[in-house]
């Protein structure tokens, strides 16, 4: 009967999750297009005032040292400004598309996809979800992605959720060693992407708690958590390994020493 019971409440997180993941998908829909409109707008003034520059310049000869000086000020902190608000507006963008990524795309539908791009955007929105959700936390990440990777066909939605769920647990993994490690531990977590005979490799690393033996035994066990109540469904690993050996032909391997820490790689293959 306890079984059933936990069973029953992880149904239930999953429901909610899944409530959740259209209300972020409608969200950031409508979140986009105002977005579009500040980076449209920043790129219009910033023509506008180079148009207004070619027209002081006219009466350069008119304007006095000091007021020459101070208009000039005044022009770079505006093209600073405006080139702040375009690179911050995109960079959005590019967070919200991310997110859409889930949500969006046909099943098991193959798309040529920037895997870096990809792996990019769910390290950083694991690590900002893990900073709004835990006091304190902070991880160094280190990132190593190799130059002129070609578009690789992958289902975009499900890869990203498989680096999602174990960028997911290479954070939790640092943050929990870190609880009782005080003052002489720093917290870091290795991101690679590479390709190598015609397979993708992705390796996220931490130096998190690690794993004792059962806990490797019992990795890809559905509804199997080491977290506390309310904070591990024990599917995301579970997904992971169908998404990567099942839908990708790949393989999912780890190795793992307890208080030393966790090596999770995806190894895809593929044809350019």
């Amino acid at each position: 009967m306890t079984e059933i019971e936990q069973l029953k409440l992880q149904l239930q997180k999953q429901e909610k999750l899944a409530s959740l993941g259209l209300l972020s998908a409608g969200i950031a829909h409508e979140i986009q297009n105002p977005l579009n409109f500040v980076i449209n707008f920043s790129k219009m003034s910033g023509h506008l005032l180079a148009d207004l520059i070619d027209i002081v310049d006219g009466y350069a000869d008119s304007l006095t040292e000091d007021d020459r000086e101070d208009l000039n000020e005044i022009v770079t902190g505006l093209k600073e400004n405006l080139k702040q608000i375009e690179d911050n507006g995109e960079r959005a963008v590019s967070i919200i598309q991310g997110i859409l990524l889930v949500s969006r795309g046909k099943e098991n539908e193959y798309v040529p996809t920037d895997v870096v791009h990809i792996v990019k955007e769910y390290v950083r929105l694991a690590y900002h979800a893990m900073r709004a959700n835990h006091q304190g936390f902070n991880v160094t990440i280190r990132e190593e992605y190799q130059d002129g990777l070609p578009l690789i066909k992958v289902i975009p939605q499900d890869l990203s959720r498989a680096i999602l769920n174990v960028m997911n647990n290479a954070c939790y993994a640092v943050w929990n060693k870190s609880q009782s490690n005080a003052g002489n531990y720093s917290p870091e977590i290795g991101i690679s992407v590479a390709v190598q005979d015609n397979n993708l490799i992705i390796r996220i690393a931490d130096n998190g708690e690690g794993m004792t033996d059962e806990v490797k035994k019992r990795l890809f066990d559905n509804f199997f958590t080491t977290k506390p109540i309310g904070e591990g469904t024990g599917l995301g690993m579970s997904i992971t390994r169908d998404i990567i050996e099942n839908k990708h032909k790949g393989k999912v391997d780890f190795t793992s020493t307890k208080n030393v820490g966790t090596t999770i790689s995806f190894t895809i293959p593929f044809e350019i």
